[in-house]
């Protein structure tokens, strides 16, 4: 007899997927007033497609450090969870490279939210 709860959370990996996805899009929102247009102008990358984003954030930006923080903590833990329990051979989250991009991810949210946190 199998655990259909240890099963199920390792063949299903999209609450890695969304909790990862929410928490780089709250961490993008926070950031997109004053940190990441100073990262991607000293990159030579345009800014002024933020400042719409930036408008509607600003005066939102602690509840989107608050919610980018835990979904990244959430997907993260998922990710770590998914990593020490084996999955199964044909599932999602056995390949390496949904692994890499979820970790990817991972970072960039957190580099995103050292940037609202920074400038907050």
């Amino acid at each position: 007899m199998t655990d259909s709860a240890s099963e199920r959370s390792s063949s299903r990996p999209t609450g890695t997927a969304l909790l990862t996805l929410a928490g780089l899009a709250a961490a993008f929102g926070a950031a997109s007033c004053c940190g990441l247009p100073l990262l991607l102008a000293s990159l030579g990358i345009s800014t002024g497609w933020l400042t719409g984003l930036a408008l509607i954030a600003a005066p939102n930006r602690l509840p989107l450090l608050a919610i980018g923080t835990a979904a990244l903590a959430g997907g993260g833990f998922l990710l770590w969870r998914q990593w020490r329990i084996a999955c199964a051979p044909n599932s999602i989250c056995a390949r390496p490279s949904f692994r890499a991009t979820m970790l990817g991810a991972l970072l960039v949210g957190l580099l995103l939210l050292y940037l609202g946190f920074a400038y907050a």
